[in-house]
């Protein structure tokens, strides 16, 4: 009776053990080298580094062409890069951000709008740069275009990162 319960119990821990692996391994945390029961978001471990800035990429922003027969442009290239840089002295986060005009064509692109929910900086962010014109709509550069291979970037400090994706751009 005794060796009977011994398999049984036996058989339960290897049947267990097979289920934990086979939730780990199935994993979106795991399989791209994190720790298990993570979600994918939480799998991307950023690295601080006050001696220089570093910008990531999110990957909210990344969009593919769509661009039509003829058309010059899109939103999608316009890219948006921000990553966080030293706080102010008062301990509130800052933010480093790029937008680049990244256009295959040669397009110079203008009246470029962002999606940025109530956007807001404890510092002063330059509006001729980037404002916020009401709830989720923000302008870049004045509305002005944004040469081909241009770069336009700004600082800005609050508790957490905004989330900045393009909503609309012109083209020319």
């Amino acid at each position: 009776m005794r060796f009977a319960a011994a398999v049984i119990g036996t058989a339960s821990l290897l049947v267990f053990g097979a289920l934990v692996v086979v939730v780990l391994w199935s994993s979106p945390g795991f399989l791209k080298g994190g720790y298990g029961l993570i979600m994918e978001s939480e799998a991307h471990d950023s690295v601080a580094a006050t001696h220089r800035k570093l910008l990531v990429r999110g990957e909210e922003n990344v969009e593919q062409p769509d661009r039509i027969w003829g058309e010059k442009c899109s939103r999608s290239d316009i890219v948006i890069d921000q990553g966080p840089t030293a706080p102010l002295p008062s301990g509130i986060p800052t933010y480093t951000v790029e937008i680049m005009n990244v256009c295959v064509t040669g397009c110079n692109i203008s009246r470029i709008h962002l999606t940025c929910g109530w956007f807001s900086s404890a510092t002063l962010v330059n509006p001729r740069v980037f404002k916020r014109l009401r709830y989720n709509d923000c302008l870049v550069n004045d509305g002005k275009p944004l040469v081909n291979g241009g770069t336009i970037s700004f600082e800005y400090a609050n508790t957490f990162l905004y989330p900045l994706k393009v909503s609309h751009v012109s083209c020319y």
